[in-house]
Protein backbone atom coordinates (compact mmCIF):
# COMPACT_ATOMS: atom_id res chain seq x y z
CA UNK A 1 0.00 0.00 0.00
CA UNK A 2 1.20 3.39 -1.06
CA UNK A 3 2.00 6.26 1.81
CA UNK A 4 0.19 8.97 1.02
CA UNK A 5 1.74 11.33 3.39
CA UNK A 6 5.68 11.22 3.55
CA UNK A 7 7.75 13.14 6.69
CA UNK A 8 10.75 13.82 3.60
CA UNK A 9 13.50 16.10 3.23
CA UNK A 10 12.97 19.21 1.09
CA UNK A 11 13.51 19.75 -2.48
CA UNK A 12 17.25 22.41 -2.21
CA UNK A 13 17.69 24.68 -4.93
CA UNK A 14 21.14 25.06 -4.81
CA UNK A 15 24.57 23.42 -6.03
CA UNK A 16 26.09 21.33 -3.64
CA UNK A 17 30.00 19.73 -3.57
CA UNK A 18 29.16 17.08 -1.36
CA UNK A 19 26.38 15.02 -1.95
CA UNK A 20 25.31 11.33 -2.86
CA UNK A 21 23.54 10.63 -6.27
CA UNK A 22 20.85 7.99 -6.54
CA UNK A 23 19.03 6.28 -9.08
CA UNK A 24 17.01 3.32 -9.16
CA UNK A 25 15.16 1.18 -11.22
CA UNK A 26 11.33 -0.30 -10.73
CA UNK A 27 8.50 -2.58 -12.13
CA UNK A 28 6.36 0.36 -12.44
CA UNK A 29 5.39 3.63 -11.26
CA UNK A 30 3.51 3.48 -8.08
CA UNK A 31 5.24 2.69 -5.10
CA UNK A 32 2.43 1.34 -3.43
CA UNK A 33 2.24 -1.66 -6.27
CA UNK A 34 5.72 -1.72 -7.89
CA UNK A 35 9.22 -3.05 -6.34
CA UNK A 36 12.54 -1.57 -6.81
CA UNK A 37 14.93 -4.30 -9.10
CA UNK A 38 17.78 -2.37 -8.87
CA UNK A 39 19.82 0.49 -6.87
CA UNK A 40 22.73 2.54 -6.99
CA UNK A 41 24.08 5.62 -5.73
CA UNK A 42 27.26 7.59 -6.37
CA UNK A 43 29.38 9.33 -3.55
CA UNK A 44 30.58 12.68 -4.28
CA UNK A 45 33.17 14.78 -2.59
CA UNK A 46 34.34 18.47 -3.45
CA UNK A 47 32.50 17.21 -6.91
CA UNK A 48 34.80 14.23 -7.82
CA UNK A 49 33.40 10.47 -7.19
CA UNK A 50 34.86 8.94 -4.67
CA UNK A 51 32.89 5.87 -4.65
CA UNK A 52 30.25 3.87 -5.43
CA UNK A 53 27.13 1.20 -4.61
CA UNK A 54 25.02 -0.80 -6.67
CA UNK A 55 22.68 -4.33 -6.35
CA UNK A 56 20.15 -5.30 -8.00
CA UNK A 57 17.19 -6.51 -5.86
CA UNK A 58 14.86 -9.75 -6.14
CA UNK A 59 10.78 -8.66 -6.15
CA UNK A 60 8.53 -10.80 -5.27
CA UNK A 61 6.98 -11.25 -8.54
CA UNK A 62 8.49 -11.71 -12.00
CA UNK A 63 9.09 -8.57 -14.06
CA UNK A 64 7.04 -8.17 -17.31
CA UNK A 65 8.61 -8.49 -20.86
CA UNK A 66 8.17 -4.18 -20.98
CA UNK A 67 10.58 -3.63 -18.20
CA UNK A 68 12.80 -6.10 -19.26
CA UNK A 69 13.26 -4.85 -22.70
CA UNK A 70 13.58 -1.20 -20.73
CA UNK A 71 16.14 -1.92 -18.31
CA UNK A 72 17.81 -4.69 -19.85
CA UNK A 73 17.67 -6.56 -16.46
CA UNK A 74 15.93 -10.21 -16.26
CA UNK A 75 14.33 -12.28 -13.91
CA UNK A 76 17.28 -14.08 -13.99
CA UNK A 77 19.48 -11.88 -13.34
CA UNK A 78 17.66 -11.10 -10.11
CA UNK A 79 16.90 -14.63 -9.31
CA UNK A 80 20.12 -14.73 -6.76
CA UNK A 81 19.69 -11.12 -5.92
CA UNK A 82 18.80 -10.25 -2.52
CA UNK A 83 15.48 -8.84 -0.92
CA UNK A 84 15.05 -5.09 -0.71
CA UNK A 85 14.68 -4.88 3.22
CA UNK A 86 18.42 -6.89 3.12
CA UNK A 87 19.56 -4.35 0.84
CA UNK A 88 17.98 -1.34 2.76
CA UNK A 89 20.76 -1.18 5.52
CA UNK A 90 23.71 -1.02 3.28
CA UNK A 91 22.34 1.87 0.62
CA UNK A 92 21.38 3.85 4.08
CA UNK A 93 24.83 3.16 5.54
CA UNK A 94 26.31 4.26 2.22
CA UNK A 95 24.10 7.27 2.10
CA UNK A 96 24.67 8.48 5.03
CA UNK A 97 23.11 12.47 5.76
CA UNK A 98 23.93 13.72 2.48
CA UNK A 99 22.00 15.62 0.44
CA UNK A 100 20.65 13.27 -2.42
CA UNK A 101 21.02 14.53 -5.79
CA UNK A 102 18.81 12.56 -9.16
CA UNK A 103 17.00 13.28 -11.51
CA UNK A 104 12.98 14.10 -11.54
CA UNK A 105 14.52 12.18 -8.05
CA UNK A 106 10.72 12.64 -6.12
CA UNK A 107 10.24 9.28 -8.07
CA UNK A 108 13.46 7.32 -6.45
CA UNK A 109 13.13 9.08 -3.13
CA UNK A 110 9.39 7.96 -2.74
CA UNK A 111 10.09 4.23 -3.43
CA UNK A 112 12.86 4.32 -0.98
CA UNK A 113 11.11 6.08 1.74
CA UNK A 114 8.02 3.51 1.13
CA UNK A 115 10.55 0.30 1.75
CA UNK A 116 12.43 2.29 4.89
CA UNK A 117 8.95 2.67 6.24
CA UNK A 118 7.47 -0.73 5.33
CA UNK A 119 10.40 -2.61 6.90
CA UNK A 120 12.25 -0.41 9.30
CA UNK A 121 9.66 2.27 10.04
CA UNK A 122 11.88 4.81 9.87
CA UNK A 123 11.61 7.94 7.24
CA UNK A 124 13.73 8.90 4.66
CA UNK A 125 14.56 12.40 5.65
CA UNK A 126 17.61 13.46 3.32
CA UNK A 127 16.80 16.72 2.00
CA UNK A 128 17.67 16.36 -2.12
CA UNK A 129 18.52 18.30 -5.14
CA UNK A 130 16.88 17.71 -8.47
CA UNK A 131 18.59 18.01 -11.39
CA UNK A 132 15.32 17.95 -13.36
CA UNK A 133 14.25 21.21 -11.59
CA UNK A 134 17.57 22.73 -12.27
CA UNK A 135 17.55 22.32 -15.73
CA UNK A 136 13.98 23.87 -16.00
CA UNK A 137 16.03 27.31 -14.15
CA UNK A 138 18.49 27.12 -15.69
CA UNK A 139 18.60 25.19 -19.21
CA UNK A 140 16.34 26.90 -22.01
CA UNK A 141 14.78 23.40 -23.56
CA UNK A 142 11.51 22.19 -24.68
CA UNK A 143 12.01 19.22 -22.84
CA UNK A 144 14.30 18.06 -19.40
CA UNK A 145 14.15 14.68 -18.90
CA UNK A 146 17.56 12.88 -18.60
CA UNK A 147 17.63 11.47 -22.25
CA UNK A 148 16.83 15.01 -23.72
CA UNK A 149 19.64 16.42 -21.15
CA UNK A 150 22.49 13.57 -22.22
CA UNK A 151 22.11 14.38 -25.58
CA UNK A 152 22.71 18.18 -25.45
CA UNK A 153 25.61 17.93 -23.25
CA UNK A 154 27.03 15.17 -25.47
CA UNK A 155 26.91 12.61 -22.21
CA UNK A 156 27.16 8.95 -23.54
CA UNK A 157 23.67 7.04 -22.86
CA UNK A 158 25.19 3.62 -23.44
CA UNK A 159 23.59 1.47 -20.78
CA UNK A 160 20.60 4.02 -19.96
CA UNK A 161 17.61 2.36 -17.49
CA UNK A 162 20.57 0.82 -15.69
CA UNK A 163 20.50 2.52 -12.25
CA UNK A 164 24.33 3.04 -11.89
CA UNK A 165 24.80 4.48 -15.37
CA UNK A 166 21.77 6.79 -15.06
CA UNK A 167 23.88 7.62 -11.63
CA UNK A 168 26.78 8.47 -13.78
CA UNK A 169 24.63 10.62 -16.64
CA UNK A 170 22.51 12.49 -13.83
CA UNK A 171 26.08 13.75 -11.90
CA UNK A 172 27.83 14.95 -15.59
CA UNK A 173 24.28 16.65 -16.23
CA UNK A 174 24.59 18.10 -13.02
CA UNK A 175 28.21 19.23 -13.54
CA UNK A 176 27.39 20.62 -16.83
CA UNK A 177 24.24 22.59 -15.33
CA UNK A 178 26.86 23.97 -12.44
CA UNK A 179 29.60 24.89 -14.91
CA UNK A 180 26.97 26.67 -17.04
CA UNK A 181 25.86 28.92 -14.14
CA UNK A 182 29.16 29.60 -12.95
CA UNK A 183 30.38 30.89 -16.67
CA UNK A 184 27.13 33.08 -16.71
CA UNK A 185 28.28 34.63 -12.95
CA UNK A 186 25.20 33.54 -11.99
CA UNK A 187 24.20 32.40 -7.91
CA UNK A 188 21.65 29.79 -7.50
CA UNK A 189 19.23 30.62 -4.78
CA UNK A 190 19.12 28.44 -1.91
CA UNK A 191 15.65 27.89 -0.72
CA UNK A 192 13.92 24.78 0.44
CA UNK A 193 10.34 24.10 -2.32
CA UNK A 194 8.12 22.19 -0.34
CA UNK A 195 6.81 18.75 -1.80
CA UNK A 196 3.43 19.96 -2.97
CA UNK A 197 5.06 22.94 -4.41
CA UNK A 198 7.82 20.46 -6.05
CA UNK A 199 5.25 18.23 -7.56
CA UNK A 200 3.45 21.13 -9.22
CA UNK A 201 6.53 22.05 -10.81
CA UNK A 202 6.85 18.47 -12.23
Amino acid sequence: MEIKERNKGKCIVEFPSDYTVVDIETTGLSPGKCEIIEISALKVRNDKIIKSFSSLVRPSKKIDSFIMNLTGITNDMVAAAPKIKTVLPDFMEFVENDFILGHNVNFDINFIYDNLKKYYKKDFKNDFVDTMRLSRIHCNLKKHNLKTLAKYYNISLQGHHRALVDCEITYNVYMNIKKEVAAKGEKCTIKQITTSQLEMLH
